[in-house]
């Protein structure tokens, strides 16, 4: 059988996303477009230089945006406080009292929880927002 370098370009963008899936690493999607571009220029008739060109070139090209993109972000926030590792921040409780240092004790998810006040107001009894978990110990805000 005789294959065109078309389908070797095809095979090579399946591997990659078969990889890409098995690692969970997004650059290798990148790559993969890249050999999809590779396969698309076999398809418009360009020789092997080119076709090897235009897939180093999307390739490059799409990883180095991938990774331009996610270093220019915001970077993310720790996990003891971020709301998309740890779906309780962000959540209310009420506080009955404080004590003195600052500590109370609550009922959250059906559990008594220990809560640590770190808000820059005094503290006052009510309604307060989970901000971070620390251990096993809620901080609150108001």
């Amino acid at each position: 059988m005789d294959w065109s370098w078309s389908t070797y370009w095809w095979i090579a963008a399946g591997i990659l996303v078969a990889a890409e899936l098995a690692s969970g690493t997004f650059y290798l999607l990148m790559l993969a477009l890249g050999a999809a571009a590779g396969a698309l220029a076999a398809h418009l008739g360009l020789g092997l230089p080119g076709q090897m060109l235009v897939a180093a070139a999307v390739g490059g090209a799409a990883t180095t945006a991938w990774h331009m993109r996610r270093r220019g972000g915001e970077p993310a926030a720790p996990a003891a406080s971020n709301p998309d590792v740890n779906l309780d921040i962000g959540q209310t409780v009420h506080v009955e009292a404080w004590s003195a240092e600052g500590t109370a004790q609550v009922q959250y998810r059906g559990a008594a929880w220990q809560a640590r006040y770190i808000g820059q107001t005094p503290a006052e009894s009510g309604r307060h927002v989970i901000r971070a978990i620390e251990g096993s110990r809620l901080l609150l805000d108001r």
